[in-house]
């Protein structure tokens, strides 16, 4: 859902919402909360092998 709705706004700079924030920064918004679950995905994964760094 989220995908159609910024792809019908390829100038990253245009403001929507009622806010007016930048599609630009709802993009990186997005690579931020994915990287963070990623991490604690990772955290899980280490206490559960073992495995550290890999």
């Amino acid at each position: 859902m989220v995908d159609a709705a910024l792809a019908g706004h390829p100038d990253l700079g245009a403001w929507v919402g009622k806010e007016g924030i930048a599609v630009r920064e709802l993009m990186v918004h997005r690579v931020e909360e994915y990287a963070r679950h990623c991490g604690h995905a990772d955290l899980l994964r280490e206490r559960v092998d073992g495995w550290v760094g890999r």
